[in-house]
Formats: structure tokens, sequence, C-alpha cells
């Protein structure tokens, strides 16, 4: 197994014990169910996720840096695997700053579950909306030997508040290879998320 892949399964191995207990084994009664409203879904120009996919997930953080780093870091797709361990490799399927209707193409591992095996998945990116600065919106499938991800609609928030920038990002799977198992499809979505905020908050507050 490659390096790389076994310092990726021991991290998602760290990250997976939380999100499982958040996901999967928190209680909530009716009356808390009838009166906790849905945040609205996080949005690029007017655009979300597709909030019909049964595979979405949601999270956020603050960095303390300013807004002009984080965003450069988050752009410059082709130096991600500098900072981002899960990112074997970037590659722009055109040029200039990315843009509305920039392509990229990115690998990244994926640990085995129980119906699927352990692989590397190659993610082909399109950006449909970019606002400098505010947000991000792209999508495209993810294909692995064993494992496909038909779409991944995925959506960044950069918001300027006291103390830092408020990262958040919103991301579904569709296809139904994933969606014959939504809880750990979930999963998995959740701990790339939240393993991919902890990378840019770590990055961005470098030697401010």
């Amino acid at each position: 197994m490659p390096k790389t892949l076994t310092r990726t399964g021991a991290r998602a191995a760290l990250l997976a014990l939380p999100l499982a207990i958040g996901l999967l084994g928190a209680t909530v009664t009716p009356a808390q169910a009838a009166t906790t409203a849905a945040p609205a879904p996080l949005t690029c120009q007017g655009k979300t996720i597709d909030t019909q996919a049964p595979i979405h997930y949601r999270t956020e953080t603050l960095i303390k840096a300013p807004l002009s780093k984080i965003w450069r870091l988050q752009t410059d797709v082709e130096n991600w695997p500098s900072w981002q361990e899960p990112v074997l490799s970037t590659q722009r399927l055109d040029w200039g700053p990315l843009r509305k209707n920039s392509r990229f193409r990115w690998t990244t591992p994926t640990p085995a579950t129980a119906t699927t095996p352990a692989t590397t998945l190659s993610i082909t990116s399109t950006v449909h909306q970019l606002q400098r600065g505010k947000c991000l919106r792209w999508s495209g499938p993810a294909v692995g030997e064993g494992l496909g991800i038909d779409n991944g609609v995925h959506v960044w928030n950069f918001t300027e508040v006291k103390g830092g920038v408020l990262v958040r990002t919103e991301e579904n799977w569709a296809g139904a290879q994933v969606e014959a198992d939504v809880p750990t499809s979930t999963q998995f979505l959740g701990m790339g998320l939240e393993a991919w905020l902890k990378d840019l908050k770590a990055t961005a507050e470098a030697h401010c």
C-alpha cells in the first residue's frame, strides 16, 4: 500500500469516531426537531448544492488569517498537494486564474468500506460560479477502481468577521453506488471536508 494512502487511512480513522458520533449517534427529541430549523443552504451567486441529494454535509471554521491569503490558497488548485496531504495530484485543464468554466483534475485516496475497496479517486471539477473573495461553486464526477460518484456539487463561502474569516463549505454526492449506503457515504464526505478545513486553517494561519 502506498505510503500516502497509509497516512491518509490513519488520519481518516482518527476522524471517524467523532464524526460517527455526530452523524449517527445523536438523539433529537420530537420537540427539538419541531423547533430546530435546518439552515438555508450555502449559495454562490444564487446557486446551491443539490438540496434533494440524500448525501450532503456542511461545516465551517474560523481562520485567523487575511482573506487574501485564504482565497489564494483555495483557488491555486495546482498547489493543493503542498498543503493538503490527501490530495495526491492536481492538473489544470485550462490556463490563467481560476474563474467560471475553469476545469481541473485532482486525485485523492479513499479507504475501504464494507462494500467498496480502497482506491484512488480521480475527480474532474468544473467551476460554475466564482465571486472573488466571496464564494466558489464547482461540480464534477469522481472515478476510481471499484468506486464511482456520478456527481458532487461543492459550495464555499468566505466571510470576514471579527477575529478572522469564517469559511463555510457544503457538498453533496450523487450516484447509485454511494447512495446504496447513505450513512457511510455521508460519514466519508464529512471526514474529507473536516480534513480540508483543518489543513486550510493550519496553512493560512502559519506565519501570520
